[in-house]
């Protein structure tokens, strides 16, 4: 992994710690993981792999992705207090963070430093995955889609519990 690879892995890993404690939410608890998944997906997204089962693969890993984001976002704690809206991730909620952003930086891990470059290369051809871009592009998508449905989960609750109790959510009215 390059150290690009560790800084970003680390920092979407922070962003749910950061909101262990209850804070204000605001445009930060969007912009955040949406711009750090933005750069990752520029950097990592050259194509879409179609041969054999690459899409099966990327879309069952975007599925992963869909699930453990929306999820997070349900176990995130949203509440109103002083005309302000706060956010708290809970127990469940961090845990299906690192569970999704650690398998994928341990799948690379073993890929590249614990010998798991073989069998990968095995389950692949088994399975008629045709590139490694097909796994490059499955985890970036799942990474991408995760915290793309995480922030739309919590900013769909958000506007909800801003319009129960007239908070404007991100400047605008409820």
């Amino acid at each position: 992994m390059t150290t690009t690879e560790w800084i970003t892995d680390i920092a979407l890993v922070l962003v749910v710690f950061r909101q262990l404690r209850e804070g204000r939410l605001d445009r930060r608890t969007f912009l955040i993981p949406l711009g750090i998944v933005a750069f990752v997906a520029y950097s990592y997204l050259d194509s879409i792999p179609t041969g054999g089962n690459d899409l099966v693969l990327i879309g069952a890993l975007t599925a992963v992705g869909a699930a453990l984001g929306i999820a997070g976002g349900i176990y995130t704690r949203i509440r109103a207090v002083d005309g302000q809206l706060l956010i708290k991730a809970g127990v469940v909620s961090a845990v299906l963070w690192i569970v999704g952003m650690g398998a994928r930086m341990g799948f690379q891990i073993w890929v590249e430093h614990a010998g798991g470059a073989d069998d990968v290369a095995r389950f692949s051809l088994a399975h008629h995955i045709t590139t490694s871009q097909a796994w490059v592009t499955a985890f970036v998508l799942m990474a991408l889609v995760e915290v793309v449905s995480r922030v739309a989960t919590i900013y769909l609750r958000s506007r909800a519990v801003g319009a129960e109790h007239r908070i404007p959510v991100l400047g605008r009215a409820a």
